[in-house]
């Protein structure tokens, strides 16, 4: 790799070291290897499901310990809406005008035959409107191209270039001020219902593109007021972007470095595994996760606040065994029943020491490896029953003869391995991306959460950039790689409490309609 001075100027003004430039081409040049699949995680191995009186217990020990501490709830909210509106940009590229075809774009024909339903209708007919024109007229004369140009355009909604947080998901026509709430406004909602400190203060803290800014204060200047009203509270309302010095250079197929038509550098987002930096930032206590389009309208809210409070419940109990053991360790001079506690606990997590970390080894350094296992960050990761939708599963992995458990996604697996693709395909769960965090330790102080990032979990990706494709590389995913090192749970939750939306025709699902 050869770096001119201008290609070292823009690296530094960009926030790397050109050593972060080196690792990041050596990473294009040798890849980044498989993970070792040991054995899926299922019910009773690797994940628990709780009994009634175990749930009521979890939820009893949430509501009865937060106050004593610092919540927070963490969106990852900064990706553009395009590949929720995929369809329509097929449709609008393809479609000849011709009605009969309409049924070869089967998704645009629902979303065109369902207008009424969508929460954004209103909104919709108004920018037809401001330009003189009918909303239902067009329909009438089958002008579908141009309704869906309204949609997805700066001459009316601009869908296609918004966030999904700011676009129109659920109606509540019975609510006299906000009778279309913004996928943003049911995450306020979710907040105040779990996250409500003793103080009556609610702490959210969203990502986003630095290109969105200004319309996300428009938008929360709009509706911070209500909500602080309606529930009684105060939000405490926090932004961040991605850090720029998380970005990766991209390569040419022939492995040069790309360059732009300017002949800059090209520096790509490295995906969701760079907001470990971001979560470091947060010095929360207990941090909740969940994506932005995971909402439900609010008829379908009590499962996701029980679910919520069991996980959080969950974290907590953990937490206080651990950090029992912690100092129970720290103070030296166990009591054998002491010490079978912690061998207990160890396995328990998941975590217990291998024959290769035992062997040949002295009875303090072994207790000074079973401090290091537990004295980590813990996580618990809501997991649901696999009906098919995209996303990672839960597996027991293994690295040096240590196995642990993992969120793994497709492309982490070598599938031309048929032992591999035989494990990978016997996933029972997958990962709805509802996770509950502990970031401090047993004495009070957070965690550096990127000393428990596993860096050889990223992978390669071929990309388009002005029409030449280019190999593009990803950190470690956020609930993946970049939480490799913690303390891990699974805990089954039902299928009710994961709503996502990614594509348009998601929003006519039951759980997103009015009735």
């Amino acid at each position: 790799m050869n770096l001119t001075q201008s290609d070292i100027e823009q690296i530094e003004a960009h926030g790397l070291s050109v050593d972060d430039v080196q690792t990041q081409f050596m990473n294009f040049i040798t890849g980044f290897p498989f993970v070792q699949l040991s054995e899926a995680a299922t019910i009773g191995n690797g994940i628990q499901k709780l009994n009634d009186k175990e749930i009521e217990e979890a939820i009893q020990y949430f509501q009865n310990n937060k106050d004593k501490h610092s919540l927070l709830k963490f969106v990852p909210s900064s990706g553009a809406a395009t590949r929720m509106f995929k369809d329509l940009y097929e449709f609008s590229a393809l479609y000849m005008g011709l009605q009969y075809t309409l049924k070869e774009f089967p998704e645009a024909k629902k979303t065109i035959e369902n207008l009424k339903k969508f929460a954004f209708f209103d909104e919709l007919k108004q920018k037809f409107e401001t330009h003189s024109v009918s909303l239902d007229e067009y329909l009438e004369r089958g002008d579908y191209p141009s309704i869906v140009n309204y949609i997805l355009t700066e001459i009316g909604l601009n869908y296609g270039k918004l966030p999904k947080a700011l676009i129109l998901f659920h109606k509540y026509p019975e609510d006299k001020e906000r009778k279309c709430r913004y996928a943003i406004e049911e995450h306020f909602v979710e907040a105040a219902n779990y996250c409500t400190q003793e103080s009556k203060e609610v702490n959210i803290h969203f990502t986003i593109s630095v290109e969105h800014k200004e319309e996300f204060q428009r938008v929360l200047k709009e509706i911070q007021p209500y909500y602080e009203k309606l529930f009684d509270v105060k939000y405490n309302i926090s932004f961040s972007f991605q850090k720029q010095s998380t970005d990766t250079i991209a390569l040419n197929q022939d492995n040069t470095i790309a360059y732009d038509k300017d002949g800059k550098i090209i520096f790509r987002p490295s995906g969701h595994g760079a907001l470990i930096e971001n979560l470091n930032d947060i010095k929360g206590d207990i941090i909740f996760i969940k994506n932005i389009d995971n909402v439900a309208h609010d008829r379908f809210k009590n499962s996701t606040y029980k679910y919520k409070n069991l996980i959080a419940g969950i974290l907590l109990q953990t937490q206080e065994k651990v950090f029992s053991s912690l100092k129970a360790l720290e103070k030296g001079k166990l009591t054998s029943q002491e010490l079978v506690d912690i061998i207990e606990l160890t396995n328990k997590l998941g975590i217990g020491l291998s024959k290769e970390e035992t062997s040949e080894n002295k009875s303090e350094d072994i207790l000074k490896q079973v401090f290091n296992k537990l004295n980590r960050p813990i996580r618990v990761c809501a997991m649901v029953k696999n009906v098919g939708e995209p996303g990672g599963g839960p597996f027991w992995i293994e690295n040096n003869g240590v196995k642990s458990l993992q969120i793994i996604e497709k492309a982490q697996v070598d599938l031309l391995d048929e032992s591999q693709k035989g494990i990978f395909s016997k996933a029972t769960h997958f990962n709805p991306v509802d996770i509950v965090c502990g970031v401090k330790d047993y004495k009070g102080n957070n965690f550096n959460l990127t000393n428990y990032v596993d860096k050889t979990t990223g992978f390669i990706s071929t990309k388009s950039n002005e029409g030449e494709l280019i190999k593009a590389q990803e950190l470690p995913g956020l609930w993946n790689g970049a939480m490799a090192d913690w303390i891990t749970i699974f805990v089954e939750v039902p299928l009710e409490t994961f709503t996502p939306v990614k594509t348009i025709n998601d929003l006519l699902r039951e759980e997103h309609q009015e009735k």
